[in-house]
């Protein structure tokens, strides 16, 4: 086969020419199209799914009367005369605020705990057991102490969320800074670095990880205690809306709460895994 001439004359190699005069040539990688997060995507819809269509089934075929278990259409009623009122967006702005603040106060103060549990053996002998006294107090339990000395406010409902959100980052990091390598503290100090900056140059990336895990476990934990935190006088929020709910036996407002605590909780646990990719290839 003849190969083609080129505008000069010269005669121009083709990528099949290549092939056969360089047979040891590793071939063009094929482009494959990224399906991996699309399935993952894809099979994680399909159990909610499979729920709302159960839902539909038992709501409609007569199992629940319509205070029980109203149907999905009627929740979705219920969500958009909220919204026609503006008063979804209230509800769901100010308690995606409260766990916002709430989980990065609790956060920030669990990893200094933690830090300093962690790496103070006298620390640990003397506050250790503490705080994992109070770790074990139920979020109900706060409240009334709380009304007391804070009051209706949101300092008290904030608080109580960073309350949830200090306890797992704490046990997490503490235990995690317990066991780095000692070869690599000991490569870190022979290098002059030492104090704060071993800590977040060396222990805290050594053990990002935990750090991520016990952040995901934190944001969790101050959803849960959101609800709660909106029985402190709350007159807008999920939690007041499903508390609110019950007592008016509007069943269909309360799981309109329900999945969207479900759902909040989701994107921002969404958003947390984000970061954890970026802090993973930042110090891995």
């Amino acid at each position: 086969m003849t190969a083609p001439l080129s505008p000069s004359g010269d005669a121009v190699r083709t990528d099949d020419a290549v092939g056969a005069d360089d047979p040891g040539a590793a071939p063009a990688p094929v482009a494959q199209p990224r399906r991996r997060p699309l399935l993952r995507a894809g099979l994680g819809l399909l159990l909610p799914a499979a729920l709302l269509v159960l839902w539909h089934v038992l709501s409609t075929a007569g199992a629940f009367s319509a205070v029980q278990l109203p149907a999905p259409l009627a929740v979705l009623t219920a969500g958009a005369d909220l919204l026609s009122r503006g008063e979804l967006w209230t509800h769901v702005g100010i308690s995606t605020q409260r766990v916002l603040i709430g989980f990065l106060v609790g956060a920030g103060l669990g990893l200094a705990a933690g830090s300093f549990i962690g790496l103070s053996r006298w620390g640990s002998a003397l506050v250790g057991p503490t705080i994992g006294a109070f770790r074990a107090v139920p979020s109900l339990a706060w409240v009334p102490l709380l009304l007391l000395w804070i009051g209706l406010g949101e300092d008290s409902k904030v608080t109580l969320v960073a309350i949830g959100a200090f306890f797992p980052v704490y046990t997490t990091v503490s235990a995690a800074l317990q066991h780095v390598d000692r070869n690599l503290l000991e490569a870190a100090r022979a290098f002059g670095v030492h104090g704060l900056r071993l800590l977040t140059t060396v222990q805290l990336p050594a053990v990002m990880p935990s750090v991520i895990s016990g952040l995901r476990l934190a944001l969790a934990q101050a959803w849960l205690f959101l609800v709660a935190a909106e029985l402190l006088g709350a007159s807008m929020g999920l939690g007041f809306l499903l508390t609110d709910s019950q007592n008016n036996g509007r069943t269909d407002r309360l799981l309109l709460a329900i999945v969207l605590l479900a759902v909040l909780g989701k994107l921002s646990d969404a958003l947390l895994g984000v970061f954890e990719k970026w802090a993973v290839k930042k110090w891995a």
